[in-house]
């Protein structure tokens, strides 16, 4: 029976804290047997990936697959670089945007779309620490208002919640 839906492996969070993100990109990935069985078991890590575009090809640097437990001589190297799959097209925007300057390619996320292996990449600018806790305080703010909207909707004000406890 063939495999339907999405079944997420592995995320990066800190990636959007840490960038802008302008575009996201879902790519295909060139795997060996043993790393797609590592990720059959949900064991990934995108803290330390990156994407490179080298001779119009995309690779991705830096993403951990662990190695196979199972695996014998055969298994894979848990750090090497690998291979993208994109249309010409996109591969022909990120060079462009890529060029700009100040713009990097870091994986967002790593899941199962119908049984075959993708890769979430962003083309994303770097924040500063102040635009880091600016967009903090954002969230925390956006998060108050929902919470006072949802109290109002119940009919308790922040007075009620107090004399309560």
């Amino acid at each position: 029976m063939k495999e339907v839906g999405k079944k997420l492996i592995a995320q990066n969070k800190k990636a959007r804290h840490d960038y802008f993100i302008e575009d996201v990109y879902e790519c295909g990935m060139v795997l060996v047997g043993t790393e797609v069985k590592s990720l059959r078991a949900g064991r990934a890590s995108l803290i330390d990936g990156y994407a490179t575009i080298e001779d119009g090809e995309v690779w991705l640097h830096g993403v951990h697959i662990p190695e196979y437990t199972e695996g014998t001589w055969t298994n894979h190297e848990p750090r090497r670089k690998r291979k993208l799959l994109l249309n010409k097209s996109e591969i022909s925007k990120l060079i462009g945007k890529t060029k700009e300057g100040g713009a990097t390619m870091v994986p967002l996320s790593l899941y199962f779309k119908d049984g075959k292996a993708k890769i979430e990449i962003a083309l994303a600018r770097g924040r500063k620490q102040h635009d880091k806790r600016a967009a903090l305080m954002e969230r925390q703010v956006g998060r108050e208002t929902s919470r006072e909207l949802s109290r109002e909707r119940s009919g308790k004000s922040a007075r009620d919640n107090k004399r309560e406890r």
